[in-house]
Order: structure tokens, then sequence, then C-alpha cells
């Protein structure tokens, strides 16, 4: 191979090299990146998410149970019971399953089902279930007997709890009244004296002043 071949080689390789180096180039200034003046991500956020925030945490308004019970469907009541069929019956004379049976339950004392084995919890907690008390167990079982052997959650609407109550309440012997709605607190009106207000005595006094 003679000098002229090799020239022609070397010369193809350089081209070749020209070529790729100057593509590279041509790719940086096209697609250079840009570093953001920021790090990281913006998030954007609703004006006010605070206040809603705050209005979600407020606790509902507690109305009187007495209120629910007079408002109750025990038809209701019995669609909520089939929560509780697999653990309890509700016929007199019915078995006791996981749970005693709950014939005679309203106004009963607790514990007071023979042949069942209630938890020391219960049997310590004394009482009888009268509404409040039945409302208070089917709301939270463990928040009000802390140790019950009753591995049920609980019902959080207070309608549901007051229909299941009103069911409850047809299994029974002896129907316990049912409580009265309290009267709703009036606001008293403000006392009215001839005994100015201690404000309306300084804005006389600088009304008098020259």
């Amino acid at each position: 191979m003679d000098a002229f071949e090799l020239n022609k080689i070397a010369g193809a390789v350089l081209f070749a090299l020209l070529i790729l180096f100057g593509a590279k180039t041509a790719t940086d200034l096209f697609f250079r990146a840009h570093a953001p003046e920021k790090p990281g991500y913006v998030v954007a956020v609703t004006e006010g998410g605070g206040e809603q925030a705050a209005a979600q945490a407020e606790p509902e308004e507690k109305v009187d149970l007495a209120v629910l019970l007079a408002s109750a469907d025990a038809g209701k009541g019995e669609r909520v019971a089939k929560k509780c069929v697999a653990c309890h019956t509700f016929d007199q004379g019915g078995a006791n399953k996981i749970g005693p049976n709950l014939y005679g339950m309203v106004g009963s004392e607790l514990g007071a089902v023979d042949g069942f084995a209630y938890s020391n919890a219960l049997k310590e907690k004394g009482g009888t279930w009268d509404y409040e008390a039945l409302d208070a167990f089917i709301a939270n079982p463990k928040g009000f007997i802390s140790g019950t052997k009753m591995a049920f959650a609980g019902i959080k609407r207070p309608d549901q709890r007051a229909d299941l109550i009103l069911y409850l309440r047809e299994y029974s012997d002896e129907r316990p009244p049912l409580p009265e709605a309290k009267p709703k607190e009036e606001a008293q009106p403000e006392e009215q004296s001839g005994e100015a207000k201690p404000e309306d005595k300084e804005a006389a006094a600088q009304e008098q002043k020259p």
C-alpha cells in the first residue's frame, strides 16, 4: 500500500470524526437543558384549604337521643339488626351464641342472661341497659366497657342506632317508656337596669369635654 492510499484512509477517518463531533455539538446547542431557578416541584394549593379542613374537623352537633327515638323506625332497625344475627338471637328463649340472647335486653340489668359467660369487665360495670347505655354501647362497645369480649366495632350513625334500639324494644315483655325530649334552652334576656354601662359613661364623658 503506497503513501497515497494511506493518506486517503487517514482523511476518511478524520472526516468521520469531524462529522461525529459536529453532530454532537449541534445537538448540545439545540437541546441544552436549563436548570430551574428553584429545585423541586410546585404544588398548587387551593385558597381556603385550611378553612375547609377546619370545617371538616368540627364535630357534628349532638342530637338528643329522645328525639332520635321518637322518629326511629323499628322496620329499619330490623335491617340494621342483620349485623347482629351472627352472634345473637332475638326470640324469647333463643339460644346463646357467641353473644347472649337479646330478648328483654332493653331495661334489664347488665349480665342478666343465664348461662352466658360474660366478661369480668361487663360484670363489674353494673347498671341497667337503659336507652342511653344501649346507645353508648352500640356506638362503641369497647369504649363503653373497656375489656368487653364483644369484638363488634360499633355503629357510628346515631339514627341507625336509634332504629336498632327501637327494634330491640319490640323483643320484650315490658317495653320501657321512651325518654322525653329535653326542652331547648331559651336565651335569657339581658337584665335591664337604670344604671348605665361603663362604656356608655365613658362615651358621655368624652362628649362633655370642651
